[in-house]
């Protein structure tokens, strides 16, 4: 598989990480920050889960279109893994400090 694929589904993986939390806290009926809202006011539900999906959505064509995904081989499955978790880890320092 070419390199840029392996870029491609780090991305995507960073997609879907992201979506994760707005889609959540937006059916859980939370308010949740999205980065359209000024930095001190937290975005309806409604607004997040849209934002949630429009997220998945962006990694559902990554990883669709650009090089099939292959979880289990240790080149997709290390960039999808190390993307999730550098996403995981980044959103829990940006969004640490939002707790009521």
């Amino acid at each position: 598989m070419p390199w840029i694929a392996y870029i491609v589904h780090f991305i995507a993986a960073a997609f879907l990480t992201n979506g994760i939390s707005h889609f959540v806290n937006g059916v859980s009926g939370r308010p949740f920050r999205i980065p359209f809202a000024p930095r001190s006011q937290r975005s309806s539900p409604t607004a997040n889960v849209v934002w949630g999906w429009a997220n998945f959505l962006v990694a559902f064509l990554l990883f669709a279109n650009i090089g099939p995904l292959y979880i289990g081989t240790p080149g997709d499955t290390i960039f999808v893994a190390a993307g999730m978790l550098v996403t995981g880890i980044l959103l829990a320092r940006i969004f640490g400090g939002d707790v009521n």
